[in-house]
């Protein structure tokens, strides 16, 4: 567009007991090229990038995935949604840590600060502590018992704002007695506020995010008798959950001649787009059954 100029774009995050994770690209202009080769030319391997916890700041390295610890390329596959096992073949770089001393604490607050081409940024957030589920169970389907969704209940904490993101992983064995999942997925609109549940007790139906082209045609995202799944359900702040929420409305109205664009809110100061996220994740495992 007229006037356009680059700027720095973020995708970072932190969760409990994880090492910090950021992703730097170069905004594109509009009329750019959307080619592969053009797309991992927008990554910024040559930023200082440093997160601190209030007391310590630790350097982060521009690091290949492969030399990330396997925690830290599980969550790196969830971040940009492909499997586990493509990590490998990602020709970034990831800055990152593995100094313990970064680990993610529960009820901390995390900095992180960037400097590229003579540029300052930073943004702040938090790892708050999380919500339970009051329960979660299976429900199999009036028609084909083998099939069903799960439920949850959730009594919202009253007079807080606070923001939510669900992910689940299918543990149920495969061939050869591994599990099905070796990440967390989420839908395409995992993030949720309580704007308009604050306080109440309710219960919401959820299905597995991917479809399973074996199983009968309406029934490709239901989980089957027997199926065990671990469920996630992180607590994230309202700057978090803002980004992620208008950023899935852009997404859905995309195609709309009618969507009036917005730009994006974020938690990053000195013109930087992006979000430097925290997870504080409350875990459940659910068995299939009735």
């Amino acid at each position: 567009m007229p006037g356009y100029q680059q700027q720095l774009v973020v995708d970072g995050r932190i969760d409990v007991d994880g090492y910090p994770i950021v992703l730097l690209t170069q905004s594109q202009n509009v009329y750019a090229p959307t080619d592969l080769l053009a797309f991992l030319g927008s990554y910024v391997p040559d930023a200082q990038v440093s997160v601190s916890n209030g007391t310590t700041t630790v350097n982060l390295e521009a690091m290949s995935p492969m030399d990330l610890p396997l925690s830290s390329r599980e969550r790196l596959a969830e971040m940009l949604r492909i499997e586990l096992n493509e990590v490998a073949f990602l020709p970034i770089k990831i800055y990152s840590t593995t100094d313990p001393l970064m680990l993610g604490q529960l009820g901390k607050s995390y900095t992180l600060e960037i400097n590229h081409k003579g540029k300052n940024y930073s943004g702040s957030t938090s790892l708050l502590p999380p919500v339970s589920l009051d329960n979660v169970y299976w429900q199999a389907d009036e028609v084909l018992a083998d099939f069903g969704i799960c439920w949850a209940r959730l009594s919202d904490p009253a007079n807080e704002q606070n923001s939510y993101k669900w992910e689940v992983k299918l543990i149920t064995p495969a061939t050869g007695g591994e599990p099905k999942d070796n990440i967390f997925r989420s839908g395409s609109d995992p993030h949720f506020g309580d704007e308009y549940f604050d306080g109440l007790t309710f219960e919401f139906d959820t299905r597995y995010p991917k479809k399973d082209t074996t199983y009968p045609e309406n029934y490709r995202k239901y989980y089957k008798l027997g199926d065990i799944v671990v469920i996630k359900l992180s607590r994230i702040d309202r700057y978090v959950y803002d980004f992620f929420d208008k950023r899935s409305a852009q997404q859905e109205s995309s195609s709309s001649p009618f969507a009036t664009p917005v730009n994006l809110p974020s938690n990053l100061s000195g013109g930087a787009l992006g979000i430097w996220a925290g997870y504080a994740p409350y875990y459940d495992t659910l068995y299939c059954v009735p």
